[in-house]
C-alpha cells in the first residue's frame, strides 16, 4: 500500500507561484511513477503533470498544454517526494490538486492508470 500527503497548497496572487509536496511512504519511491491532477470546483478532474521512475535516460515528463511552460515536475527519490513548481499562476489554476500514483514505469495522463492518491491540497489564486 502507498500512502500520499501532499502539502504546500495555499492562497495567491495571479502571477505568483507555489510549490506543491508529495511525501510517499509504504512502497519504494523509486518504482513509483507520479503524477498531479486538479480538480476545480464543478469541474473534472484533470491532469497537469506527471514524471517517470528514473530510467536509463533520466526521468521523463508530461504537462498538460495548459500549464506547460509554467508548471515543473520533479521527484527526488532519497527524499521521497515529488513536487510540482507552479509559477505565473492564473485564477483559472484554482483547484483541489491531488498527487498520485501507480507502480511501473512510463509518464500517463489518465487517471485511470494511477492507483494511489492523495486526499488533496487547495490552490486558490486571486485576480
Amino acid at each position: 500500500q502507498v500512502q500520499l500527503a501532499e502539502s504546500g497548497g495555499g492562497l495567491v496572487q495571479a502571477g505568483g507561484s507555489l510549490r506543491l509536496s508529495c511525501a510517499a511512504s509504504g512502497q519504494s519511491f523509486r518504482r513509483l511513477a507520479m503524477g498531479w491532477f486538479r480538480q476545480g470546483q464543478g469541474k473534472e478532474r484533470e491532469f497537469v503533470a506527471a514524471a517517470s521512475t528514473f530510467e536509463w535516460s533520466g526521468v521523463s515528463t508530461l504537462y498538460a498544454d495548459s500549464v506547460k511552460g509554467r508548471f515543473t515536475i520533479s521527484r527526488v527519490n532519497v527524499e521521497n517526494t515529488v513536487y510540482l513548481q507552479m509559477n505565473s499562476l492564473k485564477p483559472e489554476d484554482t483547484a483541489v490538486y491531488y498527487c498520485a500514483a501507480y507502480l511501473g514505469s512510463g509518464v500517463d495522463n489518465s487517471a485511470l492508470k494511477y492507483d494511489y492518491w492523495g486526499r488533496g491540497t487547495q490552490v486558490t489564486v486571486s485576480s
